[in-house]
């Protein structure tokens, strides 16, 4: 039932108006629409009834296959009329209805009638109408009126048959392209529509052949295009023509840039953004082309019309991340536009200040900012905090204004994601600029004595924990973290125990005092916070005197922890309570845990920069526990991992099949999961015969049939290969199931006795060097980096080749390696040049591997790149070097 549209009366707030539509359902609507059957029809009536039914369709309201005929016959009955306004609601109806092939020929007479009427009003509508339900069969007959109405006087009716060219060209391509002639005609035409879908529909036309494009441009540049609109729509085929010849084009001007610098002193507005834009997107500007193209947004800024100012500050604001010295110029301009009245206008004028201001205007800015930004929401303030920072890292001698400019809007009502932008950037101001470090710590400390988000406070003490002990004087933050233990949650109060004893934990001078503070700890009323306390008191040792902190106690308390947190907890509820102690080493490390059964169960993308993509560690388990069951291989020894199933048959076939790779340290499992998909087969002694004659390194130890395998029961059959211990040997293997089919009486559902040996192909499986790479995350890369230390770094630089984007070649290496992407480091920032991709991962033989990519755009396509590796064993960050050069 449609809700009703409630409007405030300017004079009478208590009442309301609702909408027309309010409380009308299907039912009663068909009844009203028996009126279509009247003797006497009475279009007013007949014209109401039709809107219903067209709101009732538009808000999803669906049809029966007999309530759409029903109407549909009753509609085609209105044809009889004469009254204008009711035949264009016919038509209406008649698209909306999309009648089926049967139905269609009941009005295509009527239509077809309209289309050669005298009434302009008609001929327009009964073309748009019949190109709408029309197949190929019927499109040839109608051909020759529509190619007439192409060149048709009238505007209406030859925009009507464009329009329609347009829609037929996806059905019906072959039919469209023989209009060529008739279109080319329309493109000349004096009525600015017309000229407009004219265009679009020749363009549509030739778009797959390039030189007809450039030839359809390199006309119209030179000719004569009266409408503003196909202008515009020639100014952005014309960047496309030049996007295109700018790869091939190695000397010389730029081709056609002078007829978008001529669309700048079109008398259109839109004309003169359009080109304007399209020259500030060119591949490769320069300020001599760009010069123009800025002089006329400038005058924009100044417009009398809020959406020339706001297109005009957008652009210069795309513009300022690449060119800033050319927006330099409009700087004055844009300064009067901060106290605009549209705050969409505003924020962007102040990150293009922002982006484009020297450093003697960043305290001028900060003045106009400090006032702006209580009258603009949160999700503008977050923009304006981010081009702050962005100005921050370009003049770090500026850090103090900026530093307490964030701090002081730190204290003001602000929603999370406000906050977390503010905190965010405080916290890589301090790591990037060494001098701000000590008065942003003091900001976050003076932040979380008054702070409404736990997460924000145990964020904020997780990272004074890392970076307060390295200041001058740490003790001077001891202070705002206790507090965190009297007022605060127990989540915070958790928090704040763990930053304290790293302070214990680094601070050699300060473990006395906060021996003290951990001991006040064990009275807490949370149990979580005693634990940690007690854990810290006996971990950090030397009874509260000034000694210094052991190595390993260090690493416990500053080290990254290298497997998920969800298998941890998992592997600590099985375990059975004896005499010997838990052993971490037994946790599953592998994250992307995937289902047994055969079929793909769809699993939402985890949400929240830097969210690893965990998965339940119970199938982790349940693979484990099914190979340990088998005597075959049993003897292999600890599962290291688990691949994704891999199709090996195409979706519909007679038997789907897919594998899950299992890696030992001298052994592979081949696992076939199969399903058999016909009713009336039941297959018998089923197994897999594998080839692996181009693996040389794999030789085949066991196997597992399947005895039966009945109709929609998966099942799984199992083949063993030894590999030499420890290596990453590669390979090939081609696959046949065999099988022994017999056939099922339908009715009895029992099998015949007899039955006929049978195979079938599958597709080849391969051995990668990802399969013997575990996506493990770390919390924090920079220190897990750190604290692995440069002995066995291998550092080495390579070339990718010509790539589509910078995306892909990351993307390809991420997959080639098969690690974990941290800190959300897979995403490529658009039109970026250079891009760094932090991975993690354990190594088979759980070897702990780190890699840093930097990659960049090295000429015109191609991409190099440097790779750094750091891990446990020199030979590990020499093997992944080796399959970076061979893939």
């Amino acid at each position: 039932m449609a809700q009703p549209l409630v409007k405030k009366d300017d004079d009478r707030d208590d009442e309301a108006e609702y909408s027309p539509f309010l409380g009308i359902e299907k039912g009663a609507v068909l009844q009203e629409a028996r009126v279509f059957n009247d003797p006497q029809l009475d279009p007013r009536r007949c014209s109401q009834v039709i809107t219903k039914l067209l709101y009732l369709l538009n808000q999803g309201e669906s049809f029966t296959k007999i309530e759409a005929t029903e109407v549909f016959f009753a509609v085609t009955k209105l044809f009889q009329s004469r009254d204008i306004g009711l035949r264009r609601m016919v038509y209406l109806m008649i698209k909306e209805l999309s009648p089926s092939a049967d139905e269609v020929i009941i009005v295509t007479s009527s239509l077809m009638k309209d289309m050669n009427s005298k009434t302009d009003m008609y001929r327009a509508n009964a073309i748009r109408v019949l190109c709408r339900i029309t197949d190929g069969t019927l499109l040839t007959q109608i051909e020759r009126y529509l190619k007439q109405a192409i060149v048709d006087k009238n505007p209406v009716v030859a925009s009507a048959a464009l329009v329609s060219g347009i829609h037929l060209l996806q059905t019906n391509p072959e039919v469209v392209k023989r209009w060529s002639n008739e279109v080319q005609e329309a493109v000349q035409s004096r009525a600015a529509l017309v000229q407009f879908h004219a265009l679009a529909l020749l363009h549509q036309i030739r778009q797959n052949d390039r030189l007809a494009v450039s030839k359809l441009v390199t006309s119209l540049t030179r000719g004569n295009v009266r409408s503003p609109l196909a202008q515009c729509l020639l100014i952005r085929y014309t960047s496309q023509v030049i996007r295109e010849s700018a790869t091939s084009a190695q000397t010389g001007d730029r081709p056609f840039y002078d007829f978008l610098e001529g669309c700048l002193r079109h008398k259109a507005e839109m004309v003169i953004f359009e080109a304007a834009r399209a020259i500030t997107e060119l591949s490769g500007v320069t300020s001599r082309e760009l010069t123009p193209a800025i002089t006329v947004l400038q005058l924009f800024l100044s417009s009398s019309k809020p959406v020339l100012r706001f297109a005009a500050v957008r652009t210069l604001n795309k513009v300022a991340m690449t060119h800033p010295m050319a927006v330099t110029n409009c700087n004055i301009d844009m300064e009067s536009l901060i106290s605009d009245q549209n705050r969409s206008i505003a924020t962007l004028a102040i990150t293009t200040l922002l982006k484009t201001g020297n450093e003697s205007s960043v305290d001028r800015l900060m003045k106009q900012i400090t006032n702006f930004m209580s009258d603009i929401a949160d999700e503008f303030k977050i923009v304006v905090v981010e081009a702050i920072r962005s100005l921050c890292l370009k003049f770090p001698l500026k850090y103090r204004a900026l530093m307490n400019f964030l701090s002081n809007i730190l204290r003001e009502e602000g929603g999370f994601d406000y906050k977390k932008a503010i905190v965010d950037s405080i916290v890589i101001l301090i790591r990037d600029i060494p001098e701000a470090k000590e008065s942003g710590l003091l900001h976050l400390c003076e932040f979380i004595e008054d702070c409404e988000f736990t997460y924000l406070s145990t964020q904020i003490l997780h990272f004074l924990g890392d970076e307060g002990p390295k200041t001058s004087d740490p003790s001077k933050y001891i202070r705002y973290i206790y507090n965190r233990v009297h007022l605060e949650n127990a989540t915070v109060r958790a928090a704040a125990v763990s930053t304290l004893s790293k302070f214990g934990a680094m601070v050699d001078s300060l473990k006395p005092r906060i021996f003290v503070l951990l001991r006040r700890c064990l009275f807490d009323s949370d149990d979580e916070v005693r634990d940690r306390a007690t854990l810290y008191i006996n971990t950090l040792g030397g009874d509260g005197e000034v000694v210094e902190t052991d190595k390993d106690v260090k690493t416990f308390l500053f080290g990254s922890l290298d497997i998920p947190l969800a298998n941890l907890e998992t592997s600590l509820k099985n375990y059975d309570p004896s005499e010997e102690p838990f052993d971490i080493n037994s946790v599953p490390r592998e994250i992307k845990s995937q289902p047994l059964a055969e079929k793909k169960a769809p699993g939402k993308k985890p949400t929240g920069l830097g969210a690893a993509p965990t998965g339940p560690p119970s199938t982790v388990d349940a693979y484990e526990r099914l190979l340990s069951s088998i005597p075959e291989f049993s003897g292999f020894g600890k599962l290291f991992k688990s691949s994704a199933p891999v199709e090996l048959t195409e979706a519909e076939t007679e038997y789907a099949v897919n594998v899950v790779k299992h890696i030992f340290d001298g052994h592979v499992v081949f696992q076939y999961n199969c399903t058999n998909t016909i009713p009336e087969q039941l297959l018998e002694n089923v197994n897999v015969v594998v080839d692996a004659s181009e693996a040389e390194e794999f030789s085949e130890v066991a196997r597992k049939p399947l005895s039966s395998l009945p109709y929609d029961s998966p099942g799984q059959t199992f083949v063993a290969f030894e590999k030499p211990d420890g290596v990453p040997a590669i390979g090939k293997f081609s696959n046949v199931l065999r099988f022994t089919v017999k056939e099922v009486d339908p009715t009895t559902g029992e099998a015949e006795d007899d039955g006929v040996e049978d195979e079938y192909q599958l597709e080849d499986l391969e051995v990668v060097a990802a399969d013997y790479m575990m996506k493990v995350g770390v919390s924090n890369f920079r220190n897990a980096w750190e604290s692995m230390g440069p002995d066995f770094e291998r550092v080495d630089e390579y070339g990718l080749g010509p790539r589509d984007s910078l995306a892909e070649a990351v993307n390809a290496v991420i997959s080639l390696l098969g690690m974990q992407p941290c800190e959300g480091t897979e995403v490529v920032p658009n039109n970026s040049r250079s891009h760094t991709c932090l991975l993690s991962g354990v190594y088979i033989g759980n070897v702990r591997v780190l890699v840093r990519l930097q990659f960049g755009i090295d000429g015109p396509k191609d991409v190099a790149m440097k790779l750094a590796v750091r891990s446990e064993d020199e030979a590990v960050s020499d093997a992944i070097h080796e399959i970076v050069a061979s893939g």
